[in-house]
């Protein structure tokens, strides 16, 4: 009788494991494809909010779901009240038309939300332009 455990099988598994994460978990990646403008000054404390994306086709999104641009006051009052927050933040591509990132804070200045956040990427010194 062996008074041993043999782990060899377990270390396998786990390993095998480690492999499927690593290789998976850069894919789970969620969010609307967008390629976000680049600025020397990015804000780094960002709290919770709801973030509104615009495509560059122009398309609305509200926290990855679409939403049309007649609809949207509507159905981002229905998403804050479930949500109880208060700050926006805004993912514009740079492509996408200035009117229509001016409309959608048009928008939310009617609807009283005064906390709106614009978001960048860093600028990289090495990076062409």
């Amino acid at each position: 009788m062996m008074a041993e455990i043999n782990v060899t099988n377990l270390v396998d598994v786990v390993l095998v494991l480690l492999i499927v994460f690593m290789i998976s978990a850069p894919l789970l990646q969620s969010g609307i494809d967008i390629d976000l403008p680049q600025t020397r000054f990015v804000d780094k404390e960002l709290s919770e909010g709801v973030v509104i994306t615009i495509n560059k086709n122009g398309g609305i999104f509200i926290d990855d779901v679409f939403c049309r641009a007649e609809n949207l006051e509507q159905e981002l009052r229905q998403y804050i009240g479930q949500k109880n927050i208060s700050s926006i933040y805004l993912r514009g591509d740079k492509n996408v038309a200035y009117g229509a990132v001016i409309d959608v804070v048009a928008r939310l200045k009617q609807m009283g939300i005064g906390d709106v956040g614009l978001v960048t990427k860093p600028y990289e010194e090495n990076e062409s332009k």
